[in-house]
């Protein structure tokens, strides 16, 4: 079954992601959100996004930090449901970007090599749950930051 979305046709959950792949690098947030369902779920290890807005609000804030951002899909699982990819997200660390403690890292200009991977189910014909994993730690790393503790 294939569904009209926006400027697109989807028929499968591999289709889906690689459209999705393709809005990010393309920074097109209108592409990117197409691809969701009103009510989808995203699960990063940045949190807990539901609904739209707040989905949205994720991509735009990883765009705004890292401008020159750019996924690539190096392993496609083959599969129905989810589809599942192991990726490579470049780029270059120049603009605010949220970090754990709640405050604003400034653009570093540092770039950013982050391997991870993710799963997306459908639903009607758009992602209804995505789930993206990678090592936050080496994110935070790569912009200058480390772990601090504090003794016991």
């Amino acid at each position: 079954m294939t569904v009209p979305l926006g400027r697109c046709v989807m028929s499968d959950a591999r289709e889906i992601n690689d459209m999705l792949f393709d809005a990010v690098n393309g920074h097109d947030m209108d592409e990117i959100m197409d691809c969701y369902q009103e009510d989808a779920v995203l699960v990063t290890p940045a949190g807990i996004s539901e609904g739209r807005e707040q989905i949205s609000w994720y991509y735009q804030h990883l765009l705004t930090g890292f401008p020159d951002l750019h996924v690539t899909a190096w392993h496609k699982v083959l599969c129905d449901e989810p589809a599942m990819s192991e990726w490579t997200m470049t780029g270059t660390h120049t603009g605010p970007f949220l970090v754990p403690d709640g405050s604003v890292a400034e653009g570093t200009g540092r770039k950013i090599i982050i391997r991870g991977c993710g799963a997306c189910s459908i639903d009607d014909g758009r992602i209804i749950t995505h789930r993206d994993y990678y090592d936050q730690l080496e994110l935070y790393n790569q912009i200058g930051f480390c772990l601090e503790t504090e003794p016991v």
